[in-house]
């Protein structure tokens, strides 16, 4: 697990651009890019700031500018990680594959490549009947997959039964009653 996500970029981007984090959400999913040579100097962006005060405007590529280093620590860390585990040769086989909301970040395809030299591509969930473009986006590509490969093994009979005395049931349920 690497302990570096979107939640991070964000923060970044609040605090580079000095704005409310909520803001700081939407530029990040609306306008950011990871890689700094894709952004170009003479697109702006308003940033709202905080309080009355009046917006500001800034520079695509000056928030890139912001945005990439995360990325490329991020991506650092989990090249490093891979090298540490043994895995990363049977990863160069069939390369990488981002997954989350953070992966469909204009350029977050290219700087990973560039780091990890191997191919990289988005992953979306493939093979799901039903709210169609909703879950074929790889913010959800991950959750699918587990929900997928659970399946799979409550197929083959390899899945473990859970009990309600578990306690399992409980904390799934208040997990799903305090996030939605």
């Amino acid at each position: 697990m690497i302990p570096i996500a979107g939640d991070q970029v964000t923060n970044d981007i609040a605090h580079a651009l000095r704005t409310p984090t909520q803001y700081a959400e939407e530029i990040k999913i609306k306008y950011a890019c990871a890689l700094s040579t894709l952004a170009r100097a003479d697109e702006t962006i308003k940033v709202p700031s905080a309080g009355d005060r009046e917006p500001k405007e800034l520079s695509r590529q000056a928030l890139a500018d912001v945005v990439e280093p995360r990325y490329d620590e991020l991506f650092t860390l989990v090249q490093e990680e891979l090298r540490r585990s043994g895995f990363e040769e049977l990863v160069s086989a069939g390369g990488i594959v981002l997954t989350g909301g953070t992966s469909k970040i204009e350029g977050a395809v290219e700087l990973a490549e560039s780091i990890f030299h191997m191919p990289v591509r988005l992953g979306s969930p493939v093979g799901i009947k039903g709210m169609g473009d909703i879950i074929r986006n790889p913010v959800y590509s991950t959750a699918v997959g587990l929900l997928m490969y659970g399946l799979q093994q409550h197929k083959n009979g390899l899945a473990h039964t859970l009990e309600p005395s578990d306690g399992v049931f409980d904390k799934v349920k208040q997990w799903f009653k305090s996030n939605f």
